[in-house]
């Protein structure tokens, strides 16, 4: 017997396990609600490449969807371009004028379609958006077998979404990490 059969009987050594399978996420972007967190509290924009590579480490996605409206123009469509070269795929909505001027495009329920459709294939669902809107979802999600995990700007969550997840990650704690601040943005010529 040599010493590696010696250790192995004895207990020193144990086989390797065999690999775990990775957990499959899917992945829902409430994109409205991220941009605006980032604009109005941090006067910034989200770096989804950051988050895309924190969010998928070691796991196998399984989708990825980002919510976003459609104005149809170019730079909107080259956002969207980017979202599709990361992983996503877009889902568009077009924005509706009211009467008095407001607008609205809302993609909660799309959204929760969505997720509890992809749910059955899923481990983990990972939302990104603090709309205390999705705290029915994600209980649903919870009942039916799935981990949730919340991803967003902290000061601008639903404190009862922050509760409701299984995981909540604060976007915001290391603002430098997930936030492309003015400095980092390409330089844009107003032109009046």
């Amino acid at each position: 017997m040599n010493i590696c059969e010696h250790n192995f009987l004895m207990g020193k050594h144990k086989l390797p396990d065999t690999e775990k399978p990775l957990e499959k996420i899917g992945i829902f972007v409430d994109v409205q609600n991220i941009y605006y967190t980032c604009r109005q509290v941090y006067n910034g924009n989200f770096d989804y490449n950051a988050f895309w590579a924190m969010a998928t480490r070691n796991r196998e996605v399984v989708c990825a969807h980002a919510y976003a409206t459609d104005r149809g123009d170019k730079k909107q469509q080259e956002f969207q371009n980017i979202l599709r070269a990361i992983g996503f795929k877009v889902e568009l909505k077009a924005v509706l004028k009211r009467r008095d001027g407001t607008t609205k495009a809302d993609w909660d329920v799309g959204i929760a379609v969505d997720a509890i459709k992809a749910s059955p294939a899923v481990d983990v669902v990972v939302l990104i958006s603090g709309d205390g809107d999705y705290v029915p979802l994600v209980d649903y999600l919870q009942n039916h077998g799935n981990r949730v995990e919340v991803l967003a700007f902290g000061k601008s969550t639903s404190s009862k979404l922050r509760e409701a997840a299984d995981e909540f990650i604060d976007l915001g704690e290391d603002s430098t990490k997930y936030l492309l601040k003015k400095s980092r943005w390409p330089a844009i010529k107003i032109i009046k």
